[in-house]
Order: C-alpha cells, then sequence, then structure tokens
C-alpha cells in the first residue's frame, strides 16, 4: 500500500483527534524511522520523549520477547516475579521508599491526584471533600476528564464539561501566586519542571526550589509531573534535580519502557502512599509482568548508556549551533538537555509549514501551541547527526519565506 492509501484509510475510519503530518511510519531503529515508501527520516520528536532510548533498543525488545514467551498479565489479583524487582531497582535509583505502577502519563497524574487528595485527608486532616490542589496555567498532565477539568488551553475543554472542582490555577514561574493561592484546604501543588506542552517554557532558576519550600512551610504536598522531562530528556535523570530537592511524590512514564509498552509510576515516601488500602485504588495491568521487565530493562539501558549524561553535552552543543541560525522568523530559542524549543515570531505564520517544510528534508519535528518548534531527539544520538539535522533545521529557517 501507498502513503496515500494509508492515508486515506484513517481518514475514513479513524476519529479526528490528531493532526499528523503526512508520513506512514513502518519501520524504526535507533534514530532512524522509515515510510512505507522506503525513505528514512531523522525522528527529532522520539514520540513525545517516550523513545529516549532509540527506537527498538535490542536490550529491551529482547526484554519484552523473553517475558512475553513467559507470562504477560497476572493482574494484581496474584504476585508476579518481575514487579518486586522492579519496586526495588526503581525505589534503589531514585531514592523514594515505595512505588505505584500504573500504565498511561495520564493515569499516573490521576493517581497522584487521589494519592494527594487522601493524603489531606487521612494525614492532614482537611474537611470532607474540601481538598485543593494548586496547578499552573499552561500546564499539560494529561487528557481525562479530571486533567482537563484544570487545563487553561480552551480546546481541551470545549465540549467536556462538567468539571471536576477542586482545582486551583495559578501563573507558572510565579511564586507570590502560589504563596497567595495556599489556604487550609490545600493538600498538593502540581506542577512540571519545564513545561513541554506549553512550548518547552523553562521557569527561573530557583523557582521549583523556592516552590517547594513554600510547600514545605505550609505541609502541602509537592507533586513534580517528569512523565515527559524525566528519565534523562533535560540532561539529568530528572529535572528537578536541577534544583536540589526532592518531590513528595514523583510522576513518572514514557521512556521508563523505552517506547514499548505503555508504563507509568507514582512513586513516594511510606507515609504518603501508605494511605491507600487494598480496593482504595487499582489498575488490571498496573504492574504486570511484561511491563515491569521492559520497565526495568529501560531504565538499565538509561543509566549503563549514560543517556542523562549525553543529553546534556549534546543538547549544549546542539543549542549553542542552534544559536548561530540567522532567520527573520525566530523569535527565541531555549532548552535543557535535548529538550528545545524554537519559538517562532507570530508573523511566521505558525510552526507547522516549518515542520512540513523539515518532514521534506528527513527530519521529523512537531509544533506545538502553534508558534514553537519543538526539537527532542532519542538521546542515543550522535554528535554527526546532530549536525546533519542542524544543517537541515539552518536551510529551512534562513529560506523558508
Amino acid at each position: 500500500m501507498t502513503t496515500k492509501e494509508y492515508i486515506d484509510l484513517e481518514e475514513k475510519y479513524g476519529a479526528h483527534n490528531y493532526h499528523p503530518l503526512d508520513v506512514v511510519i513502518t519501520k524504526g531503529e535507533r534514530v532512524w524511522v522509515y515510510d512505507v515508501e522506503g525513505k528514512k527520516y531523522l525522528d527529532f520528536l522520539s514520540a513525545y520523549s517516550a523513545v529516549n532510548q532509540g527506537h527498538c533498543h535490542p536490550r529491551i525488545i529482547n526484554a519484552l520477547k523473553t517475558q512475553a514467551e513467559k507470562i504477560t498479565l497476572t493482574s494484581r489479583a496474584f504476585r508476579n516475579d518481575q514487579l518486586p524487582l522492579l519496586e526495588k531497582e526503581i525505589c534503589e535509583l531514585t531514592g523514594y521508599e515505595k512505588i505505584l505502577p500504573m500504565n498511561s502519563g495520564a493515569e499516573a497524574v490521576e493517581t497522584a491526584i487521589k494519592t494527594a487528595r487522601k493524603w489531606g485527608y487521612k494525614i492532614k486532616g482537611i474537611e470532607k471533600d474540601k481538598a485543593e490542589i494548586i496547578v499552573c496555567s499552561n500546564n499539560f498532565h494529561g487528557r481525562t476528564i479530571t486533567i482537563v477539568s484544570f487545563s487553561t488551553e480552551e480546546q481541551y475543554r470545549d465540549g467536556f464539561g462538567p468539571f471536576t472542582p477542586g482545582f486551583v490555577v495559578i501563573p507558572y514561574n510565579n511564586i507570590d501566586a502560589l504563596i497567595n493561592a495556599i489556604n487550609k484546604n490545600t493538600v498538593a501543588f502540581l506542577v512540571e519542571p519545564i513545561q513541554g506542552e506549553a512550548g518547552i517554557i523553562i521557569p527561573d532558576d530557583g523557582y521549583l526550589r523556592k516552590a517547594f519550600e513554600v510547600c514545605k512551610d505550609a505541609n502541602i504536598l509537592f507533586i513534580a509531573d517528569e512523565i515527559q522531562t524525566g528519565l534523562g530528556r533535560t540532561g539529568k535523570l530528572f529535572a528537578y534535580e536541577y534544583e536540589e530537592i526532592k518531590p513528595d511524590i514523583l510522576i513518572v512514564g514514557k521512556a521508563l519502557s523505552g517506547g514499548t509498552y505503555p508504563v507509568s509510576a507514582v512513586l513516594s515516601s511510606k507515609e504518603i502512599l501508605g494511605v491507600f488500602k487494598p480496593g482504595d485504588h487499582g489498575s488490571t495491568f498496573g504492574g504486570n509482568p511484561l511491563a515491569s521487565a521492559i520497565a526495568r530493562e529501560s531504565l538499565k539501558v538509561i543509566i549503563e548508556e549514560k543517556l542523562p549524561e549525553k543529553s546534556a553535552e549534546l543538547g549544549k552543543y546542539f543549542l549553542d549551533k542552534l544559536k548561530t541560525i540567522k532567520s527573520k522568523h525566530i523569535k527565541e530559542i531555549r532548552g535543557k538537555g535535548l529538550f528545545i524549543g524554537i519559538e517562532l515570531l507570530p508573523e511566521a505564520g505558525g510552526a507547522r509549514r516549518f515542520c512540513e517544510a523539515l518532514k521534506e528534508e528527513g527530519l521529523l519535528c512537531k509544533e506545538t501551541h502553534e508558534n514553537v518548534i519543538r526539537l527532542a531527539p532519542p538521546l542515543v544520538i550522535k554528535k554527526d547527526e546532530i549536525d546533519w539535522a542542524y544543517e537541515r533545521i539552518k536551510k529551512i529557517l534562513e529560506n523558508l519565506d
């Protein structure tokens, strides 16, 4: 079948809830993907950072195959021999005491919200059904009804009400707003260390640390959503490490499976995750042996191949090169590690046309918030491949009218 035939099928039978570039990918290896016509592309999105380890990493694929031939699912009605090993290894790696495994990132965010509310009622003593969680404008934590209830993106909310109460929205990167929003019913502050979907928005140095200290002083939980920024993407294992803090609750996902299977988790202390009793919360697939085996190997690849360190080194190299581009379209280039946004001026005509032009050059990336080109290649990328990408980005940004 041709690219057009596949696209026609999807347009006819699929719900139109995405607007993908017109490339039909059939194979991937490391940083490269191939379409059904045999054309080769450099992947500069990494499935929104789910493929930090590269496409079809042989160690992760081998772990998947080996476990799939044994047993894939037991449900949490029974125990399996992979989950306890994952629990031990991820807690030792991150310094947390407990883990609650789920599947998608949105499920993990929902789990963190339930955890914070339950902690507020059982430990802090908030009056029943009064708990409030503070969030930031331009956040992106998923697309469930509860999560879009506190989104400030109108499209994410349009047609989906009534919405879940109990959330207070404040400006991102504003400590005074956080202080003023806290009241007797506040149980948590949920924040992305870097806002990805908003356009790679990086807060001021010290913001996260000050926010963390405010939360400590007020006896509320600091929740870091590192689903996209975590596991090496920003040049450290987790972006919060730049501020030398340790969130009360850490949410992880995406690269936790190396892009092979939905795996997410909430990490916290014995006291906080100890609010759950049997029957309070669960998931048929969460913590299944296949997911656990995959996550174990995915984490080992990140650490043993030093992917956070590579992200830091190559991210700085790439950012420095990008900043030499002279284009009438560029407003700002910003990033940490291999998590980079090129913000275009409003008169540039939107980022999508640049992404479409880059596709024709063999480079796949994605626009976000209309005017930002997001660049986030797999962390296994090599310097000469960054150079290859740079030449094409420079060409398009400098020559496209």
